[in-house]
């Protein structure tokens, strides 16, 4: 299978800040990967490479082109929505759909009418009438009616409420995404996209930590919860980490043979965010 993106070396510096740190990745065509990380990691340094807002050292091929040089080509097949949607106040949702309309050669508008209608959004409100959340919706409708080969998300939902959040990503699953669309999201809301999720990695200082499919990640994890006296032979098998739950201990282990963790106790497959907090301890220490 062809690559949508692959880095090798991927450096950024902001002044005295290494914000990325000779980062290798290969991200094959029609995946839907969770680019995963704390404040400050790297993430959106990483997709200011690929969408060529920003220089780097190291090699970049997006779609088979290099963002710096061919810019302009690339942007024609992917498409960006931000954590922060800005729209002119004075425009109205209809003008916004007739000027994304008359721009984009790839932009269906019969799509977006359709995600519109599941909002409360009217053709002639203006965007200084919106709430947040209506703002985001309009954003997100005009966005996910270009028929992209690369969607990049970064916090997409963020001032949604829960029931239109989880309403965006089955959107995403059943109107958008098929076999020849990437998609790369990246959100603090973990629980929330785990579902949807064929691949994980996790960034910490500019540094890929963790990058595998959900199916490894769920062969190579596991968690055990065990009674006291069973603490200490769990601590001799090395434990990724080590938490208490009602009284009892929650092991989570990287590699280590399952016959042996379910001697023990109660077994189960780490979900992302319990993954993720085990990974980033420390961080903020």
């Amino acid at each position: 299978m062809s690559a949508a993106i692959e880095a090798s070396g991927l450096t950024k510096r902001y002044r005295s800040t290494l914000a990325l740190d000779g980062v290798d990745f290969r991200i094959e065509a029609g995946r839907i990967i969770g680019l995963i990380g704390p404040n400050g990691a790297g993430k959106t340094t990483v997709l200011k490479t690929m969408l060529g807002l920003t220089d780097f050292a190291g090699t970049l091929n997006v779609l088979g082109r290099d963002p710096r040089r061919e810019r302009e080509d690339l942007m024609r097949e992917v498409c960006f929505i931000a954590d922060v949607a800005v729209l002119p106040r004075w425009i109205s949702v209809e003008k916004a759909v007739d000027f994304v309309e008359g721009i984009h050669p790839r932009f269906d508008r019969q799509r977006c009418e359709r995600f519109l209608a599941r909002t409360k959004l009217q053709p002639k409100q203006k965007v200084r009438q919106m709430s947040k959340g209506m703002i985001v919706q309009l954003h997100l409708a005009l966005v996910m009616a270009i028929d992209a080969r690369l969607l990049v998300l970064d916090e997409p939902t963020l001032g949604l409420d829960i029931l239109y959040r989880k309403q965006f990503y089955q959107s995403l699953l059943e109107d958008y995404f098929d076999e020849h669309k990437t998609i790369l999201v990246t959100t603090h809301q973990v629980e929330e996209i785990e579902h949807i999720l064929t691949d994980l990695m996790f960034i910490r200082d500019g540094r890929i930590v963790l990058n595998t499919d959900m199916d490894s990640m769920g062969e190579r994890f596991i968690e055990v919860m065990v009674n006291a006296d069973h603490a200490e032979t769990a601590r001799a098998l090395g434990p990724l980490d080590e938490r208490t739950v009602f009284g009892k201990h929650v092991f989570l282990f990287d590699g280590v043979e399952r016959e042996r963790i379910m001697a023990l106790g109660e077994t189960r497959r780490p979900s992302v965010s319990d993954l993720f907090v085990a990974t980033m301890k420390g961080t903020y220490a």
